[in-house]
């Protein structure tokens, strides 16, 4: 086998990676992470096979779904903030990012309830990998002169995350609703 072809091959699989850890994601705001392996795999447009040669359980999937969706999150911080008129719009656009990827991650602490280990090493990478990204928000926000709020970035994690909660099973509680409150609040 040429060079090339090994490339080509490399890229076409973390495409189909891709296109995988996308349709689960969606899948799992839809119908949680118990939804089925064939219906992700229909959406991503792969066999069932190249699920199982990516993710051999499902723990495996949703563990490299929770992983995609932070480093995601993490990497549209400061692409918002060089593209959003103001640090304040780039920080609103960022929390909604994160709201967005908790209704994702709802599930997860019960796949790895039997390893308390594992979940906590992965909480502490959550907040490693978008604590930083939170604070350069924040930071330039309040530089700007647009927030007058002395609030830490964990503080906001924490906040929006604890309004997060169990929005899923009530359909008449508007998660996004009081976060925008929270946000808002955060202005002079």
């Amino acid at each position: 086998m040429n060079k090339d072809a090994g490339r080509a091959k490399r890229a076409d699989a973390r495409r189909n990676q891709e296109a995988l850890l996308d349709a689960a994601a969606a899948a799992f705001v839809e119908s949680g992470v118990e939804a089925p392996v064939r219906d992700i795999a229909a959406r991503a447009g792969v066999g069932m096979g190249t699920i199982y040669r990516h993710f051999p359980t499902r723990a495996d999937l949703i563990i490299a779904v929770y992983r995609h969706q932070v480093e995601a999150c993490a990497e549209a911080g400061p692409a918002l903030l060089a593209s959003s008129e103001t640090p304040y719009a780039a920080l609103v656009e960022w929390v909604s990012l994160f709201v967005d990827f908790l209704v994702t991650k709802h599930g997860l602490a019960g796949v790895l309830r039997s390893d308390d280990a594992g979940f906590q090493a992965l909480h502490a990478w959550f907040l490693e990998r978008l604590q930083p990204v939170g604070a350069q928000l924040l930071d330039a926000a309040k530089e700007s002169g647009e927030i007058a709020s002395d609030i830490t970035t964990y503080e906001l994690l924490r906040g929006v995350g604890n309004l997060c909660v169990g929005a899923e099973h009530d359909p008449a509680y508007d998660a996004r609703r009081l976060v925008g409150f929270l946000v808002a609040g955060l202005r002079p």
